[in-house]
């Protein structure tokens, strides 16, 4: 036990296998900030953890107002978790906003620990509370356990030594929360501690100033009665081998592609154009320049693709990355891609549309753009990641498949994975597939004439490298003779190149594995077919259905262009299949279309990802019509 951890009287601690928590508070008060700096206490403690940041679309949305709530929620366990948590344990709200936007999602007998000072006149007229109701005062939570803590005024109090101004201190007090909540489940000070010095380590007044208010949280929960009758608790850490670190989704497309590009012997090139939630893709490799990590960013989402596919041409592992809207204005340049067939790894990470459409919010919006969304015949892999971790697994895959079978691949990720995170065990270089680029070799005298577009028994044509000698040949996004190249505008041949292209990357079904149940029986009543980031919610949710004896089984879809080959006869062992999906149903049609069955959809479309009720609650209704 360290020395922030001794209690200064006798208290209470119980032991508990998992808690999901959420800091809530206006946009400005720091609860993205507050958030994260627990899940990583959480991470170097060793407890499994799956976090979900939901911050407000606009830039700054009016103070003190349900639009301008900022949450982050996480679930911590002593074993694995796959969700936030369908529901929390303990809310932190900042003021009455914060309290009024998520108390139907805590549980009942749940812990409010509310920041008194947001419940005053004007906070709660701002959040939409009739005149005269305080819901700290009014009896409306009884069904809670409510703990109000003037937070600003013991955070004021406890750096009035500081030397800081007024507005200063008071930024301070999401510090004050986090030191309070740790002293609550029992975690160590020194990793955030750590963090702030790094944070600020040139303002070393600022930097003293947020450990001591956090120091002074901790040391509020110990000192006061407030909960004494609650007491403490703590979550035993989940038994680790190997080394950790906490990631986000976006992380770890990065950290993919450096991995890629090191096994395939290229150097990496992104080129891109800020966009949320896309962006700290960007900013991450960014930072790798002594990997030899190239990063370009454009002008628009035009130049960004452009640029990539001029580094993929020049023999580099290419990328970029963007969100729905930016894919949109990318189209034409994948159409290119399609028709130079050259390699190109494009990250999407989707978001709520259409048009601008909700910039911080999940959606599994993008599907049907992903696999139709070109001018003519441009067929391309499209792979989905289901968790932060898997979309460090997922991106390195679209970078093999992409170099192999020289084309550009689509990557889906979602604003879920990419800004949530959890533990990942990091991976050894050792265990990753390797990548092998098919270079065409320098022409020698006597060889016979380059043929760029000649194939292989695959119908992949060879990666030709501006400058190798013997290998020049004629490029651009007219559409190409067989095997030479060369413009051609001939309808016999543009046919057969329409199908050998559309032939590439059905074969690419041969490289992949078959699909896999994630759990459950391979026979029986129901099978639940996910994609992308509803892969944790359906698990829990068909782990506890088996659990309660319903025959269902869980299958989740990495490979959605082309399918794995045995899809089929995986649907033909169960009854009936559901698809939940976050959009309007979009796998549901491809099914449908693909292999003519009727599966049942099951769609929300809210900007925020499943939980493990609704999906459970979908499976019993299903089940009992069977």
């Amino acid at each position: 036990m360290t020395d922030t951890q001794k209690s200064t009287r006798p208290v209470n601690v119980t032991s508990k296998t998992s808690v999901s928590v959420l800091f809530a508070g206006d946009s400005g008060d720091g609860m993205q900030l507050t958030g994260t700096q627990f899940a990583n206490t959480v991470a170097v403690y060793g407890t499994e953890l799956n976090t979900f940041p939901n911050f407000p679309s606009e830039i700054r949305a009016p103070a003190g107002t349900i639009a301008g709530v900022s949450g982050f929620q996480l679930q911590f366990s002593s074993k694995p978790v796959y969700t936030p948590g369908a529901r929390f344990d303990v809310m932190v709200a900042m003021n009455s906003a914060a309290l009024k936007a998520n108390l139907k999602n805590l549980h009942r007998g749940g812990i409010i620990i509310a920041g008194s000072e947001g419940f005053d006149v004007k906070n709660l007229k701002l959040a939409g509370y009739p005149e005269g109701a305080n819901p700290l005062e009014d009896g409306s939570l009884e069904n809670y356990i409510v703990f109000p803590v003037p937070v600003l005024q013991l955070t004021r109090e406890a750096l009035k030594e500081s030397g800081l101004s007024s507005k200063e201190i008071d930024r301070c007090r999401n510090m004050f929360v986090l030191g309070l909540l740790y002293w609550l489940y029992s975690l160590p000070l020194e990793s955030t501690i750590e963090t702030l010095h790094s944070k600020f380590q040139k303002n070393i007044q600022m930097a003293d100033a947020n450990i001591s208010a956090m120091k002074a949280g901790y040391f509020f929960g110990d000192e006061t009665e407030l909960f004494a009758n609650l007491g403490r608790f703590d979550i035993s850490p989940h038994k680790q081998h190997g080394i950790y670190r906490r990631v986000t989704g976006n992380e770890a497309c990065a950290i993919a592609l450096t991995a890629a590009s090191k096994k395939a012997g290229l150097e990496l090139f992104l080129g891109s154009y800020p966009i949320t939630p896309a962006t700290e893709i960007l900013s991450t490799l960014a930072k790798k320049k002594k990997y030899g990590v190239k990063t370009y960013q454009a002008e628009d989402e035009i130049a960004g693709i452009v640029s990539s596919i001029g580094a993929a041409y020049g023999g580099a592992l290419a990328a970029t990355n963007t969100s729905g809207p930016g894919l949109a204005l990318k189209t034409e340049a994948l159409g290119l891609a399609v028709i130079l067939e050259l390699p190109l790894v494009v990250i999407n990470v989707q978001r709520g549309g259409p048009s601008t459409g909700l910039p911080t919010k999940p959606e599994q919006s993008d599907l049907f753009m992903a696999m139709y969304g070109r001018h003519g015949e441009a067929p391309l892999p499209v792979i989905a990641a289901r968790s932060p971790v898997d979309c460090f697994y997922t991106t390195y895959e679209a970078a093999r498949i992409a170099v192999e079978h020289m084309t550009p691949v689509i990557c889906l990720t979602d604003g879920y994975l990419a800004l949530s995170s959890e533990p990942w065990e990091v991976e050894s270089s050792d265990n990753l597939v390797e990548i092998k680029p098919r270079f065409q070799p320098a022409r020698k005298p006597e060889d016979p004439p380059y043929l760029p577009y000649k194939r292989d028994e695959r119908q992949v044509r060879s990666w030709a490298i501006p400058g190798t000698k013997g290998l020049e040949h004629r490029i651009g996004g007219l559409e190409k003779q067989h095997e030479t190249g060369n413009v051609s505008h001939d309808p016999i041949n543009h046919e057969l190149m329409t199908r050998l292209r559309a032939d590439k990357i059905a074969q690419i079904a041969e490289s992949i594995p078959l699909q896999t149940v994630d759990n459950g029986p391979l026979k029986g009543d129901l099978l639940v077919l996910g994609w992308g980031s509803s892969y944790g919610a359906i698990k829990t949710a068909v782990e506890q259905a088996l659990e309660n004896g319903y025959s269902v089984a869980h299958a989740h879809l990495r490979y959605l262009n082309p399918f794995p080959k045995n899809l089929q006869e995986l649907f033909g062992n169960y009854k009936q299949i559901l698809i939940p999906e976050i959009n309007n149903g979009q796998l549901i049609h491809i099914i449908r279309d693909t292999f003519m069955i009727a599966p049942e959809g099951f769609t929300k479309i809210q900007g925020i990802p499943f939980d493990e009720m609704e999906i459970l609650n979908k499976i019993t209704d299903l089940i009992k019509e069977l």
